[in-house]
């Protein structure tokens, strides 16, 4: 099988997409190479030097004590496909246990999203799930995945934490211009910026994306139809350095993208409208906007052996999806508008302080509040008693509605270490969530390390987990408006969404061999209550989130990852089973028969996928690099009730990167990558399955090529 040899291949380079290690293992929270500070001054020198030693504080304020952590540098990023220019969703794709879903979602270890992101070590507060991606793989210096039994700190998003830390004046100093075009369309012009200015370190990125693949292809075509896609993109790091053991960082950002819908040739109608019978599926013209954007400003403070770093954060998140009004009324008898927002405010407070050799203390708080609004404007049709279309004129129903959420989390742990080999991080945090409903847990977390020679690492974990529904995805639809419509419900049952509290248990053991092989294993289990999901139930393909009364989900990775030279390479194989039970919350989402079935049966998980692999290899010799990457996956569920799933299948890229020296600091680098190799024809999704609205295809074969300017 063609997708054994693919991993098979990757395999005999040796392999594993990042190290599996504890962070007591981390040597420095940056894998950068020592920045090259700016020429003749003194002080530029000396701040490179402050921020190095204060990302080196900050990380041990908020440290992935005894969870599983891989992380990735520049290197390995530049040398995935696509380098930098590979959307977010692609670079974090690459990470263990992770696997693929339509509309650039990800899934980890089992679970619908239910991640957390952190710029810098603070929380960037949730935005509504789209297409686009705001966050840029350009602009990170290097990125973690935190996952397994986390330590007290990491709150309400639990199954995993993509810890960025961002490129900085003092990593990035001087220019890049680049140009990346290719297949589809591709055009994506950008420019990045970083420096020092006195105690003032800097970096600015702007870019824009123009492409003929918005979304993933409904059918099988390499031509998608109406499916372009504009995005402009712009970020900004700012550090003021007080003294040599503070500083003041911002961070920006905002984004502005233009979806088209594409469309699938050949629907046959369902419905009558104003007395025509036909409509070309092909002529739809469905599009969906998205904007966004957040601020973050931190205080980070070092004295003697007390850590602290205090930020204040908010963001903005936009989706709105404008229908074909003509064109779905044909097809689903329904066309809506629909406009969520969501804006948050927040702040956060970490904390550690070492009492002596053995001991060192951490805690902190976390708040946020938040207003979402969902206003939709949706044209249907009268039914008759057995639910047939009674007129061919549509009128509108407007629904409009809002919810506000107040979150708040605290925590206190203690790392103690008994003797060198062994660490003990117990501790708990206390979680409040107000929303439709309140709810609230104590959740106690403890995490053991232990390191009985220089290269073995066990570690193993345990932690209560409290997670609140997202707010931005709960639906606030009033039922009743609809009764009688092509948009009623066939189930009128609406329970609220609540908080899913879950068991977790994590265990595994790193090797390293030799100067260069390090190999990993770990496995997971956890049982939940209130499962919490997400679906696309309606004509607009926004999210809608629900829960399962009981669940749970259990698996293993392995990881390989080898370097010797110039040469690199990694695997990562993931297993996971996932599954649910009972519909106990927004139940008129389903269909009857259906939610009959769940209720009684145990049913997979619509993300549940068996297997997941990534693999790659890159050999550096001179101004040349060569690299290919793999990825795989067994397929998501699909079919009544999930009871079936999709095809296997497996991706191969190339790419090829010259860096060519000017005078100075000047360089340019020429990079060309193919995508999909062998053009494999994969689908993601078929259009079947709970909360899937329509089959997605994965990328057809694309061609790309980049030149950049550095100055």
């Amino acid at each position: 099988m063609k997708q054994i040899l693919i991993i098979t291949i990757a395999a005999l380079g040796s392999a594993g997409t990042a190290m599996a290690q504890d962070a007591t293992a981390l040597p420095n929270p940056s894998s950068s190479p020592t920045p090259t500070p700016a020429a003749g001054t003194a002080t530029a020198e000396s701040v490179v030097v402050t921020s190095q030693e204060l990302d080196i504080s900050r990380e041990q304020i908020v440290p992935s004590l005894g969870a599983t952590r891989y992380t990735v540098g520049p290197d390995r990023l530049s040398q995935q496909s696509q380098g930098e220019e590979a959307p977010f969703n692609q670079t974090i794709l690459r990470f263990p246990g992770v696997a693929q879903d339509s509309f650039g979602q990800l899934h980890l270890r089992g679970e619908h999203a239910n991640l957390q992101y952190r710029l810098d070590d603070v929380l960037l507060p949730v935005g509504i799930t789209g297409f686009g991606q705001e966050l840029e793989t350009r602009f990170a210096d290097n990125i973690s995945l935190i996952t397994g039994a986390l330590p007290a700190q990491f709150g309400f998003r639990t199954t995993g934490v993509i810890d960025i830390h961002t490129k900085s004046g003092a990593v990035f100093t001087g220019g890049e211009a680049s140009l990346h075009v290719g297949s589809f369309d591709t055009v994506a012009p950008s420019v990045e910026y970083g420096g020092v200015t006195g105690n003032l370190t800097y970096y600015v990125l702007g870019s824009y994306l123009h492409s003929g693949i918005g979304i993933e292809n409904p059918t099988r075509s390499s031509n998608p139809i109406h499916d372009d896609t504009d995005q402009y993109k712009g970020f900004g790091y700012f550090s003021y350095f007080i003294d040599d053991t503070s500083r003041l960082t911002l961070l920006l950002s905002g984004n502005d993208s233009n979806f088209e819908i594409p469309n699938n040739p050949g629907q046959i109608p369902a419905f009558v409208v104003n007395g025509k019978t036909m409509f070309d599926s092909s002529k739809l013209d469905e599009n969906q906007a998205e904007n966004s954007g957040y601020a973050i400003l931190a205080y980070q403070k070092k004295a003697g052996d007390f850590n602290m770093q205090a930020s204040l954060f908010t963001r903005y998140s936009g989706v709105l999806f404008r229908p074909d009004e003509v064109g779905d009324l044909f097809f689903n008898g329904v066309a809506s508008r629909v406009n969520r927002q969501i804006y948050t405010l927040g702040g956060e407070l970490d904390m550690s302080y070492k009492l002596n050799d053995q001991n060192t203390l951490r805690g902190g708080l976390l708040f946020t509040v938040s207003h979402a609004t969902v206003g939709s404007a949706t044209l249907v049709f009268p039914v008759d008693a057995m639910g047939n279309q009674s007129n061919d004129v549509p009128f509108r129903i407007v629904d409009n509605s809002s919810l506000n959420g107040y979150f708040a989390g605290f925590y206190l742990q203690d790392e103690w270490k008994p003797f060198e080999q062994l660490t003990i991080n117990f501790g708990g945090r206390m979680d409040i969530a107000k929303t439709i409903k309140t709810e609230s847990q104590i959740s106690p977390r403890i995490n053991i390390v232990y390191t009985p020679w220089e290269a073995t690492t066990f570690h193993a974990g345990y932690a209560r987990y409290f997670t609140p529904p997202p707010l931005e995805n709960v639906e606030q639809s009033t039922i009743a408006k609809f009764t009688g419509t092509t948009n009623e419900s066939a189930i009128t049952l609406n329970s609220p969404v609540k908080a899913e509290r879950a068991h977790y248990f994590d265990a595994g053991v790193t090797q390293k061999i030799g100067d260069g092989l390090q190999l990993g294993i770990d496995g997971f289990y956890k049982h939940a209550r209130n499962v919490l999901d997400e679906g696309q139930f309606g004509q607009a393909l926004i999210l809608s989130s629900f829960n399962y009364r009981e669940g749970e989900i259990y698996g293993g990775e392995f990881t390989a990852n080898y370097q010797h030279g110039g040469f690199s390479s990694y695997l990562n194989i993931g297993y996971e089973y996932a599954r649910g039970m009972h519909v106990s919350s927004a139940q008129f989402l389903f269909d009857p028969d259906e939610f009959a079935f769940i209720r009684d049966h145990w049913v997979f998980l619509d993300h549940d996928q068996r297997f997941t692999g990534s693999g790659g290899i890159a050999y550096t010799w001179n101004d040349w690099t060569f690299s290919a990457d793999a990825l795989y996956g067994n397929g998501l569920r699909r079919g009544f009730a999930n009871t079936q799933k999709n095809h296997p299948y497996e991706t191969l890229n190339l790419g090829v990167e010259r860096r060519i020296s000017l005078a100075g600091k000047q360089a340019i680098k020429v990079r060309f990558d193919v995508v999909n190799l062998f053009d494999k024809v994969y689908e993601i999704r078929d259009g079947s399955g709970i909360g899937v609205g329509a089959p997605q295809f994965g990328q057809r074969r694309g061609f790309y090529g980049t030149v950049a300017y550095d100055f």
